[in-house]
C-alpha cells in the first residue's frame, strides 16, 4: 500500500539548502516514508502535530493521514534548529 508524498514549499526549500550529502540521504528516506509511512524509529512528536524521522544529524517533520493516504512533509533541517519554529 503506498501514499501519496507531500512536500510543503518551505520543506523543499531546506531540503535544497542541505549539504550534498545530507541532501541525498534525507531525499531517499523522504521518499521511503510513501512505502512505509511509520518505518523503524520513526516518533511521535509530543509538544505538536506530527511524526519525526532522523536522518543522520538532520530530522524530517511530517503529518500522515492514514483515511486520505497521504504523507505531508513540512519540515527539514539540523537536530538543533528544526524543532523551533
Amino acid at each position: 500500500m503506498s501514499y501519496t508524498l507531500l512536500i510543503v514549499r518551505r520543506a523543499q526549500k531546506e531540503l535544497a539548502l542541505l549539504p550534498v550529502e545530507a541532501y541525498t540521504q534525507v531525499r531517499q528516506a523522504i521518499f521511503e516514508l510513501a512505502e512505509i509511512p511509520r518505518p523503524q524509529g520513526c516518533i511521535k512528536l509530543t509538544n505538536r502535530e506530527g511524526w519525526r524521522i532522523r536522518v543522520g544529524s538532520y530530522r524530517v517533520l511530517y503529518d500522515i493521514d492514514d483515511r486520505q493516504q497521504v504523507v505531508t512533509v513540512f519540515h527539514v533541517g539540523h537536530r538543533r534548529n528544526v524543532y523551533r519554529n
